[in-house]
């Protein structure tokens, strides 16, 4: 074989391998939530989805390669004013997805730097539109601000953002100490309210327990009154049903009047009933001594 044999073989061998190069370069598989951009001779041409694809050496160009799946932007803190010119550092997370490949390649030069900077000005907006107070406690309030600006601002780039979280809202280093000492007064407040509450609740119930004492020793009272009448009484009806003799009578009627001389009256008025029974005590007192002086005999 002579050197012209030779070279032609170099030279077919040489066109084999750059064809089966060009050929394994020309194949190509797009992933699974990946989409590729195609260019032909520099002007778009499709958009691949997933799965096998041939595209012509030189001709046909990958772009951009897309990522479909739902991503996350965590952004430094910004420096943002609100409406009474309090400056606090906020920083965000954004959630979003890429909806449209074409829009996402040729809607801006970079769209994860473009949605940076435009978080950063809507935060600056919706955060001036509010007073420190209401920033601190409307988190979801700005968080949905943001998406819906985001969102529609973000559609000329293929992109739906999801959601926005505000991640860490840090007042200046004044308005943290001036919330502690409000909080700290707060709690002694709260606290002297519960003592004071609490002082009160067991004077009340001292007083409630001293009234219904006195309530009680009254009952008792007028439960002792009650029974002594109704003893009088039954003994009234007792006596009454006997039907004691004039005797007796004025036996027990003798034992009242000395009950009353044993006091400490100069004078005493006996009633002329009293008197005639007197006179006939005393003369049977004297029959009666009489009569035991003769059984002594």
């Amino acid at each position: 074989m002579n050197i012209i044999g030779i070279a032609v073989i170099i030279v077919l061998a040489l066109i084999m391998i750059i064809t089966l190069v060009t050929l394994g370069l020309s194949i190509r598989i797009v992933p699974q939530s990946h989409q590729y951009v195609i260019e032909r001779l520099g002007k778009y041409f499709k958009t691949w989805t997933s799965g096998l694809h041939f595209k012509i050496p030189f001709i046909d160009r990958v772009v951009r390669d897309v990522n479909l799946k739902e991503q996350v932007m965590d952004f430094p803190p910004q420096d943002s004013i609100t409406k009474d010119n309090v400056i606090m550092k906020i920083d965000t997370v954004i959630f979003f997805q890429v909806t449209d490949a074409k829009l996402f390649a040729y809607g801006a030069e970079d769209p994860y730097r473009a949605i940076e900077n435009l978080s950063a000005t809507t935060l600056r907006n919706v955060i001036g539109e509010l007073e420190l107070d209401e920033t601190l406690t409307s988190r979801e309030k700005i968080n949905n601000k943001l998406r819906i600006i985001l969102d529609e601002a973000s559609d000329a780039w293929g992109v739906k953002v999801i959601r926005v979280e505000v991640k860490n809202i840090i007042p200046p280093h004044s308005i943290i100490e001036a919330m502690e000492k409000q909080m700290r007064a707060e709690r002694e407040k709260r606290e002297s309210i519960l003592k004071a509450e609490g002082f009160r609740q067991s004077k009340i119930l001292e007083a409630e327990g001293i009234k219904q004492s006195e309530i009680m020793k009254a009952e008792g009272k007028a439960r002792a009154v009650e029974l002594d009448a109704n003893a009088k009484a039954e003994a009234i009806k007792l006596i009454n049903d006997a039907q004691p003799a004039k005797e007796y009578i004025a036996l027990e009627a003798f034992k009242s009047f000395e009950k009353v001389a044993d006091g400490n009256a100069v004078k005493i008025v006996v009633p002329s009933e009293l008197a005639t029974i007197a006179s006939t005590a005393t003369i049977l007192k004297e029959i009666f001594q009489h009569n035991n002086n003769k059984n002594e005999k």
